[in-house]
């Protein structure tokens, strides 16, 4: 065997076993998708209940187009089940990347991914419970009285889940700072010298992510801060000992 044949043989090697896990990623997603389509028109409903609850008696959603009423619960279902399938799309993604870790950072790696995950389910359970019945109440009761609001069912879905995922992401703030305090780029002292510019940057963004109200602006900003701080001291237990020594002042 020639050393190319020999150099070409591992990557064959590892296409093959990409192959395999987005196969069974996709698989798996499958699954789930189909398992979740009976529960279609459910899923909405449970979707729309934080705006319907604060809409006048008897009055719902529309729909603007001829399909709206369709595709939107399908639309719904199919971004319920890559939530659902989370789990099991990062394992595969995580059962072919681990081999090429090293031991300490497979170690790192599971508490960060698990983390994560966690953190981003806990903003849009955050955000579901707790952000969007406050919006609505604010948007329904402060309008004026010849305004009445009939919400598009494809434009509240759109709505709600830029929602989610603003609140999901922005909930991964420790996680991204832990990150970056192991890669050795900051260290938990200059996050804590940084915290006046890091909460005047996590207000800002709250203002771009949400929309124009102060309710929901505070409903993000808030909890952020609290993960900075959170950040900070999970980016120094974390952070390799020798190096903490050394960013101590």
């Amino acid at each position: 065997m020639s050393a190319n044949d020999s150099n070409e043989s591992p990557l064959i090697e590892h296409l093959i076993e990409l192959r395999a896990r987005l196969v069974r990623a996709l698989m798996g997603l499958g699954v789930v998708l189909l398992a979740l389509l009976p529960f279609s028109r459910t899923l909405y409903t449970h979707l729309a209940t934080p705006l319907i609850s604060q809409l006048p008696a008897g009055q719902s959603m529309i729909a603007t187009n001829p399909a709206g009423a369709f595709f939107a619960p399908l639309k719904l279902t199919f971004f319920t089940a890559v939530f659902v399938a989370v789990p099991w799309l990062l394992y595969q993604a995580w059962a072919f990347v681990a081999p090429g870790l090293y031991a300490r950072e497979r170690r790192l790696a599971v508490p960060l991914l698990g983390s994560a995950m966690a953190l981003f389910y806990i903003g849009c359970a955050f955000a579901y419970f707790l952000v969007l019945p406050a919006v609505f109440h604010f948007l329904t009761t402060f309008r004026p009285e010849v305004i009445a609001i009939t919400p598009d069912a494809n434009a509240y879905l759109d709505f709600v889940l830029a929602i989610f995922f603003a609140f999901g992401a922005s909930f991964e703030l420790p996680v991204a700072m832990v990150i970056l305090v192991l890669l050795g780029w900051v260290t938990p002292q200059q996050l804590r010298e940084g915290r006046g510019y890091a909460v005047v940057g996590i207000f800002v963004l709250a203002a771009v992510l949400t929309p124009p109200d102060v309710v929901s602006q505070l409903m993000l900003a808030i909890p952020m801060c609290v993960l900075y701080e959170l950040g900070i001291h999970a980016s120094r237990w974390l952070m390799p000992r020798d190096q903490d020594k050394t960013a101590a002042p």
